[in-house]
């Protein structure tokens, strides 16, 4: 393959993960399969991926800052635990194999899929339990209860998006959906900023380990950029029924996909 070929697909993969990532995550599912198909090795390739995406995460989130400007202010709690799952994440993927890991994956995604499938009905029993109404009062010890188990949960979903990343997208707006979020562009925009801390603190020890392909991170990081600030705009003109629609389609074909890939 020539030099421009090569390029041209390096960057148009990049595009689409941007894209997919700002509405719903799994881009990474096109883009790190594309460098392995291009012949990187399995882990520059994952490591290359993460730091060529994380260009797109800041695009993305972005495209959101309206939304993100009106999220409840605890919920950047959330920060924390995606640091510090990141780092661990990217810590395990230099010293563990991954095959074990790997099969666990489409599991993970089914199950966070469903969970966003039920939302709605999920919220409707919480607030007939505790007397919640659209949404939750901002002094609830009960919501309080439901955020601790978010960061726990979102301590995990680091780890995992550390180490591998396909999927976190679906993961955390499962989380955000029980937590009490009912609005899919504001769970987008938290959903891209916090990826943008878990790809941000694992490309950091990626880069610092010599584990990525610069030539390759170059040409991505554009396509992703671009791709991730204009999902943000074609999601809002989509509408949220769409967009959950969309979130569920994806969810399910990036669980079929890793299923398939490990056959």
């Amino acid at each position: 393959m020539d030099p421009l070929t090569y390029g041209l697909v390096e960057c148009g993969a990049a595009f689409l993960a941007g894209a997919i990532n700002a509405v719903a995550g799994g881009g990474s599912l096109i883009s790190f399969p594309t460098l392995v198909w291009l012949g990187l090795p399995s882990i520059t390739a994952n490591a290359t991926n993460t730091v060529a995406v994380w260009p797109g995460a800041l695009g993305s989130m972005w495209g959101y800052r309206r939304e993100l400007g009106q999220t409840a202010p605890k919920m950047y709690l959330l920060i924390a635990p995606s640091l510090v799952g990141g780092i661990t994440g990217a810590l395990l993927l230099g010293l563990t194999p991954s095959a074990v890991f790997d099969r666990l994956v489409p599991l993970l995604i089914l199950f966070a899929t469903c969970l966003f499938m039920a939302q709605e009905p999920i919220q409707r029993r919480l607030a007939a339990a505790y007397g919640l109404r659209g949404g939750a009062h901002e002094g609830s010890h009960d919501r309080s209860r439901w955020l601790a188990w978010g960061m726990l949960f979102q301590l995990l979903v680091g780890v995992y998006g550390g180490y591998f990343g396909a999927g976190i997208g679906i993961l955390m707006l499962a989380a955000l959906s029980l937590m009490g979020q009912d609005d899919i562009h504001q769970m987008n925009g938290l959903k891209n900023l916090l990826a943008l801390f878990i790809n941000g603190i694992a490309s950091i020890y990626f880069i610092w380990m010599s584990m990525v392909s610069w030539p390759d991170v170059m040409v991505m990081a554009v396509g992703a950029t671009i791709g991730g600030a204009g999902g943000a705009r074609v999601a809002r003109r989509l509408g949220r029924p769409v967009v959950r629609r969309l979130v569920v389609v994806i969810g399910f074909a990036m669980a079929f996909a890793m299923v398939i890939k490990q056959l």
